[in-house]
C-alpha cells in the first residue's frame, strides 16, 4: 500500500508498516459521528474517534492466514468488541470488510477461534475461492459483516420461513472505493435481500460507505436503481449462480428476490443485534461452536483481561509471504439463464 493511498483512503497521518494497516471509523472530517465505546446503544461525545488496526498473520491464501484486530489498547474481537452503531442517531452502522471488491478468496470472520480473526474458508480440505460466473469477476461489491450481530439458528423468520444461518449478518457495500480486507467503516443501509442458502435465512444487507460521494443521494432501494442502474439485478444474479460451478443448485430468495426497504433492513439489524446480546451474555446454551471471548462487553461471562487477549495474538504465526493463487481462480464460467 502506498503512502498516498493510506492517507487518501483512511485519513490517517502516517502509513504503518505492511504488517499493520490502520483504519479509522470515519475520516478526520467524519470524526464527530464515530463511537469510542462498545455499548452499542450510546455514542461518545462529539469529536471522539475510534481507530482499528488490522494485523495480518500467517501467509495469505494459506491455511494459517489470519487477520486480527486491535484498538488503541490492544487485541479485540471484531465480532464482539467493535460496536454495531457508528452513529445511532444518523442510523450509521459499522461494517467489517472481509472480502474487497473484485477478489475471489472467500474470507470470513472465524466464529470458533479466540478473538474471531478473519480467515479463509475451507471446504473439503481446500481453501475456498468463489468462481467467476460470466460476466462477473470475483465479488462485485465490498463484502463483509456487521459486528455485534448474529442470525440465530433457533429462530424461524416469519417472512422467510427459514432459520438463521448462525453467522453475523452479511453486508454488500456498493461505494466507489475498493476497500481493504480488515477495513472498518460506517455505512448507511439501503435495503436487504433475503437469500435462502441451503435452507437457511442469510440476509444480505445493501449498504454504502457513509463517506462515499454518492451516499447523500441514496436512502432506499429505489435510489439504488436510479443511481446504480442494473446493480440490483446483477446482485440477485450473482447470489443465484455463484455456487453452480461447484456443482450446487441455484440459490433462491424469499420475497421472490425483491430487495426490501431500508426501514425493513434496520428492523432486521435490530433483531439480530438482540440475538447477539443473548449469545454473548451466555444465554444460548448450545452455542458452543462460537467463541465469545471479548475484552469490552459488560456483564459478559467470557470477557477477559487485555493481557489474555494479547496472549492469543502472540501465539499466532508471524506474517509470511502470500502463497500463489490457483490459476483456476481466473476461469470464467458460462451458465445459461437458470
Amino acid at each position: 500500500m502506498s503512502l498516498t493511498r493510506c492517507i487518501a483512503v483512511v485519513s490517517v497521518p502516517v502509513c504503518l508498516s505492511i504488517l499493520r494497516r490502520t483504519f479509522v471509523t470515519g475520516s478526520v472530517s467524519y470524526a464527530q459521528s464515530c463511537v469510542s465505546g462498545v455499548n452499542s446503544a450510546t455514542t461518545q461525545p462529539l469529536g471522539a474517534t475510534k481507530m482499528y488496526i488490522a494485523e495480518e498473520r500467517g501467509s495469505a491464501y494459506a491455511p494459517d492466514y489470519r487477520v486480527y484486530f486491535k484498538d488503541e489498547s490492544g487485541p479485540i474481537s471484531p465480532l464482539h468488541d467493535i460496536p454495531l452503531w457508528a452513529d445511532k442517531a444518523k442510523r450509521l452502522v459499522n461494517m467489517v470488510v472481509e472480502v474487497p471488491r473484485w477478489t475471489n478468496a472467500k474470507m470470513e470472520i472465524s466464529l470458533s477461534e479466540p478473538l474471531n480473526p478473519i480467515k479463509q474458508d475451507v471446504k473439503k480440505g481446500a481453501l475456498r475461492f468463489v468462481s467467476n460466473v460470466f460476466p462477473h469477476r470475483g465479488y462485485i461489491w465490498n463484502y463483509g459483516a456487521l459486528p455485534q450481530t448474529w442470525e440465530n439458528p433457533h429462530h424461524v423468520d416469519p417472512g422467510t420461513q427459514a432459520r438463521g444461518d448462525n453467522d453475523p449478518i452479511d453486508v454488500i457495500e456498493i461505494g466507489e472505493r475498493v476497500a481493504a480486507r480488515g477495513d472498518v467503516y460506517p455505512v448507511k443501509l439501503l435495503g436487504t435481500l433475503a437469500l435462502i442458502d441451503e435452507g437457511e435465512t442469510d440476509w444480505k444487507l445493501l449498504a454504502i460507505d457513509a463517506r462515499d460521494p454518492a451516499a447523500g443521494k441514496l436512502s432506499d432501494v429505489a435510489d439504488v436503481e436510479a443511481h446504480f442502474p442494473g446493480l440490483l439485478r446483477a446482485t440477485v444474479e450473482w447470489f443465484r449462480l455463484y455456487k453452480v460451478p461447484d456443482g450446487k443448485p441455484v440459490n433462491r430468495f424469499a420475497f421472490d428476490g425483491e430487495c426490501k426497504s431500508a426501514d425493513f433492513a434496520y428492523k432486521v439489524v435490530d433483531e439480530v443485534h438482540e440475538f447477539w446480546r443473548s449469545l454473548v451474555a451466555g444465554e444460548v446454551a448450545d452455542a458452543t461452536d462460537i467463541n465469545k471471548m471479548n475484552v469490552n462487553v459488560e456483564n459478559s461471562p467470557t470477557r477477559v483481561e487485555r493481557s489474555e487477549a494479547s496472549g492469543v495474538l502472540s501465539k499466532a504465526p508471524p506474517r509470511g509471504l502470500p502463497q500463489p493463487i490457483p490459476l483456476s481462480v481466473d476461469k470464467w464460467h458460462f451458465i445459461s439463464n437458470l
